[in-house]
């Protein structure tokens, strides 16, 4: 009986040697600050400037002016707007396809800015190439 009780405390003991017994688990280090949370951005065309700025320069130029500072009581001045800088591309692709009426409350020309600048045959592309243009021009 000695034997067996001798064998079984060995068998234990050799387990918890195998088991590392005793030395502390490591600390886990703390992860590094998170970094601001990157803004998505809504899968939809890629803009071209140039051509951007050859469809600004007829579905926009009356409003917005040649170069597009704005033309004083119809369209807003985009090289220095502050709403079109908080804008993501995808917001201003929205906001060019739908418009803005005249009654809008964040419409402060009283014009109205017409879906696709009045061009209901505009397509998706022609709207990114125009906000990319925008882009290009935005200070």
């Amino acid at each position: 009986m000695k034997k067996l009780s001798l064998i079984a405390l060995l068998v234990v003991a050799v387990m918890l040697a195998a088991c590392g017994g005793g030395e502390p688990e490591p600390t886990a280090t703390p992860a590094p600050a998170a970094a601001a949370p990157v803004q998505e951005v809504a899968a939809g065309p890629v803009g071209d400037a140039a051509n951007g700025g050859k469809i600004f320069a007829t579905a926009c130029v009356a409003c917005h002016g040649p170069e597009g500072k704005g033309v004083t009581g119809l369209g807003k001045d985009l090289t220095t707007s502050e709403w079109v800088g908080e804008q993501t591309d995808a917001q201003l692709v929205e906001f060019i396809k739908v418009g803005r009426d005249a009654t809008h409350p964040l419409n402060t020309t009283g014009v109205a800015m017409p879906p696709k600048g009045g061009n209901p045959a505009m397509s998706e592309q022609e709207i990114a190439d125009i906000v990319a243009f925008v882009r290009s021009i935005h200070q």
